[in-house]
């Protein structure tokens, strides 16, 4: 085989590969900025002030104070937000008001209660329900973190798909300019 022909067939094989790169560049992108739009906007309209001065001093855990410390005072609107404020503000105050036990397990101590008239039974129930509505929240606010998190991957992939779509377009047409000086 002609070495110029075969300079053109790897040529165009690469311009090939560089434009679906480029392709995959540009659907990355547009959903990068559809979910950070998605996370953004429904967060956002919940109007959830992330937790600063009395509210941080008064977690009584130094690391959850240090994860919340970065966003006092911000309106919550991304996912990093969203899970700094599930894990480091409502698992805390869940975890204070049931003494560390999870809803599963206040939930089973409810159902085995024989009398649920009594003021433990009332007691135990709003805990539970408390817990109920804790994880609910921290479910959804963690599911935006997720989408976040897919997000950013996307954006950062949407970028290596245009710097390999650019490299390749540069190699296609070296290529193609040495297929010209090959006999």
């Amino acid at each position: 085989m002609n070495r110029s022909i075969l300079d053109k067939l790897i040529s165009y094989v690469g311009l090939a590969l560089a434009a679906v790169l480029l392709i995959a560049g540009i659907l990355m992108t547009t959903a990068s900025g559809f979910i950070k739009g998605q996370v953004h906007d429904q967060l956002a309209s919940q109007r959830i002030t992330m937790p600063s001065g009395p509210a941080l001093d008064a977690l009584g855990n130094a690391e959850d104070k240090a994860a919340l410390e970065p966003y006092a005072g911000q309106m919550m609107s991304n996912g990093d937000q969203a899970k700094a404020f599930a894990d480091n503000y409502i698992l805390n105050h869940m975890n204070k008001s049931s003494g560390g036990k999870t809803y599963e397990e206040v939930s089973g101590e409810f159902m085995r209660l024989p009398d649920k008239t009594t003021e433990e039974a009332r007691q135990m129930g709003e805990l539970r329900q408390s817990l109920f509505m804790g994880n609910t929240l921290r479910g959804m606010l963690l599911n935006a973190y997720a989408f976040g998190t897919m997000g950013k991957i996307a954006g950062t992939a949407a970028i290596v798909a245009y710097v390999g779509a650019a490299i390749l377009a540069l190699l296609a047409f070296l290529g193609f300019r040495h297929s010209r000086q090959t006999t």
